[in-house]
């Protein structure tokens, strides 16, 4: 293995720490403490917990006598690694006022550095790469959510502030107009991979697994569409929805995607820019699954499932809108298959592929332990860092979730 693998990750580290530090360059330090819902994390613990993890498994178990630089990080930043300690309480991460968003960013500079020097002393090594890559790979995840989680702490402000005028929530240029079908034969198709040199546990092994015939929409669904949706009675109407769904409904009162308001007879949104007009040619964002669901029964279709999706869209998802795009580093398009602006719910139940393994360990509760009562979204959305988006990428939330930037895509038999 190569010097220079060690050094590439180095510099893809540093961009992807920088890019954390951009995406929270608009906040006020009122907003880093922030905890609305439990679902949500404030933007001072995310930028805390991914330092963390780059100190408990990297920095931790490759300098020997290594200290905590913030000695009660584990008690504070540790997420879900049982096996490692008791994890803080989610719902009580906005509590942790101390230490301070001065002493975290002061931390994050000081791992940086630890981490900086051990990759230029160290020799190369299957295990450190893989690491170092999980690593890049887990704050890319935690980029995402410090998006999402903040613009949900800033809309239950009646205020509803800005959190940057220069992010964009939809594209440039709208869908098209016409939604046109894409016919796929019956047979074996391969799902999943074996790429060794990276690719999360859930993804893996690559394996058959036979489809009938099907087709599946060119583009997700148009904000236009789904008010046509709303319109109809969509949300009054028991016919269209799962039980558990209708449950939501009413409880919830559900009456369009979360931020929606209806004022003066056109529909608006909380965006990262304010209140805005919905574009009505832009993807629909912020439905949960039960909303995918009964809009494509109503629509007369169905959801794909995750393994439809993936023999039609693999190739084509990484060409998609990203974060990079969101925040103005690079043009905002969508693909040729219009990919990109929301994650896509699939039919798909979240579980272990065929003769999948669980690594041993903590980073084995990484992803699998949570392969119960979720369903699985494919693509990437505005919010999903350009190196992050892959076509076999697996992700997953609860059916009712919202507040990720959740699409629709339509499929039906043929």
């Amino acid at each position: 293995m190569a010097v220079t693998e060690l050094e590439i990750l180095k510099k893809r580290f540093m961009a992807m720490r920088k890019l954390s530090e951009k995406i929270v360059e608009p906040l006020e330090k009122e907003d880093y403490v922030v905890q609305a819902v439990e679902d949500v994390s404030p933007p001072k613990w995310h930028l805390a917990h991914t330092t963390w993890f780059f100190e408990e498994f990297i920095l931790k178990q490759r300098i020997e006598g290594y200290e905590y630089y913030l000695k009660d990080a584990r008690k504070l930043f540790n997420s879900y690694y049982e096996t490692i300690s008791r994890p803080f309480p989610r719902s009580m991460r906005g509590l942790i006022t101390r230490p301070t968003v001065d002493e975290i960013k002061t931390y994050r500079r000081q791992v940086d550095k630890n981490m900086e020097k051990l990759l230029d002393s160290s020799a190369p090594d299957k295990e450190l790469v893989h690491l170092m890559e999980l690593g890049i790979q887990h704050e890319q995840q935690h980029q995402e959510l410090l998006i999402t989680d903040t613009k949900f702490n800033l809309s239950v402000n009646p205020s509803e502030p800005v959190y940057s005028s220069q992010f964009r929530d939809s594209p440039i240029t709208g869908l098209p107009e016409i939604m046109n079908w894409i016919p796929f034969d019956e047979g074996v198709i391969t799902v999943g991979t074996n790429d060794e040199y990276f690719s999360f546990d859930n993804e893996q092994p690559e394996h058959r697994h036979y489809v009938y015939s099907y087709k599946i929409a060119d583009r997700p669904v148009s904000n236009r569409e789904f008010i046509q949706f709303i319109n109809d009675g969509g949300y009054e109407t028991p016919d269209y929805w799962l039980s558990d769904g209708w449950a939501a409904v009413k409880q919830e009162n559900w009456k369009a995607p979360l931020y929606w308001e209806k004022s003066g007879g056109k529909w608006t949104h909380f965006s990262l820019t304010g209140r805005k007009n919905i574009n009505l040619d832009a993807p629909v964002q912020h439905v949960s699954y039960f909303e995918a669901d009964a809009y494509a029964r109503w629509a007369g279709a169905r959801l794909p499932t995750e393994f439809e999706w993936e023999n039609a869209l693999k190739e084509d998802v990484s060409d998609g809108c990203c974060l990079e795009q969101t925040i103005g580093l690079e043009n905002s398009q969508l693909s040729n298959l219009h990919t990109g602006y929301v994650w896509e719910w699939t039919a798909s139940p979240y579980v272990a592929y065929p003769q999948a393994a669980r690594p041993e360990g903590a980073l084995g509760e990484y992803n699998m332990k949570f392969m119960n009562s979720q369903m699985v979204l494919r693509g990437g959305s505005a919010f999903t860092p350009k190196t992050h988006i892959r076509g076999t990428y697996r992700n997953f939330f609860p059916p009712e979730k919202r507040w990720q930037c959740m699409g629709i895509r339509l499929a039906a038999n043929v």
